[in-house]
């Protein structure tokens, strides 16, 4: 069976609605695979939110490593990454996955941990858009009065958000329901409707509520073709069950089939 490795801070409710959705589709048969362990950042006792996280993983019954990144933090200070991802390759040995995903992992993975193991990672625009956190990348298109946007499982490699796409969906931000908020700002710069309204903008929510719409969707459609053999990673290369090289797969048609009754 098809093994996966589950990187995840266990920060908020949507690490554990993320696990909860990814959990549901392979007991129904959708995903092929199994979650062979859950790595944290954090330990026991650290945040509300993560020893949530925590007891969802163990009614799994997932075995669960936790390393406090906080704790390395404090006793190496600049020179504490390299130490905390030796110590977390260390207690990760003997754990085997196919497939490691980056699921609200709040850390940027170094190079040696990221050609260990093969790691997947969501990025909340499409291939080619803006870099950054999801809040970043909404300015950035209303910024640039961009016309689509979209979201984008990737291939964690040493350059952050620079992997080659895995599969993507796109989706346009004119038109219904989009466009009576572009006119609320016509001739008004972004940087003065960040300062003013910020997140609480409509056009700002609008673009966001699409968005996430898409995002569980997609990494469940992906894992799906993951545990099918329908992609595969091959050192920084993405291929296909051949084996030939291949941009991301376009999931523009399913997403919008999956999300069509959520955002009416």
């Amino acid at each position: 069976m098809y093994q996966i490795g589950w990187f995840s801070t266990g920060r908020d409710k949507a690490a554990r609605d993320l696990l909860r959705t990814i959990c549901r589709s392979i007991e129904e048969g959708e995903i092929r695979a199994e979650i062979t362990f859950v790595f944290s950042n954090r330990e026991q006792g650290e945040k509300r939110e993560s020893n949530l996280f925590f007891e969802l993983i163990h009614s799994y019954k997932i075995p669960l490593i936790c390393l406090s990144s906080s704790k390395f933090k404090e006793k190496f200070e600049k020179g504490w990454r390299p130490e905390f991802e030796k110590e977390a390759m260390r207690r990760l040995e003997g754990f085997h996955s196919d497939l490691c995903v980056l699921a609200g992992y709040m850390l940027i993975v170094g190079e040696v941990m990221c050609r260990r193991y093969p790691m997947i990672n969501l990025h909340p625009a499409a291939p080619g858009g803006p870099k950054g956190t999801w809040q970043e990348v909404i300015w950035k298109l209303m910024d640039e009065r961009a016309g689509r946007t979209g979201v984008m499982i990737h291939l964690v490699t040493p350059k952050l958000d620079e992997g080659p796409p895995v599969t993507y969906c796109t989706f346009p931000i004119r038109g219904q329901p989009f466009d009576r908020y572009w006119k609320e700002i016509a001739g008004v710069a972004t940087a003065e409707v960040r300062a003013e309204q910020g997140e609480r903008n409509a056009l700002f929510k609008q673009i966001r509520r699409h968005g996430l719409a898409r995002e569980f969707p997609l990494i469940t459609a992906t894992l799906k073709a993951f545990s099918e053999g329908r992609v595969r990673i091959n050192g920084e290369r993405v291929v296909d069950s051949t084996g030939k090289a291949i941009e991301g797969y376009d999931l523009t048609k399913e997403m919008d089939e999956r999300v069509k009754g959520a955002l009416t």
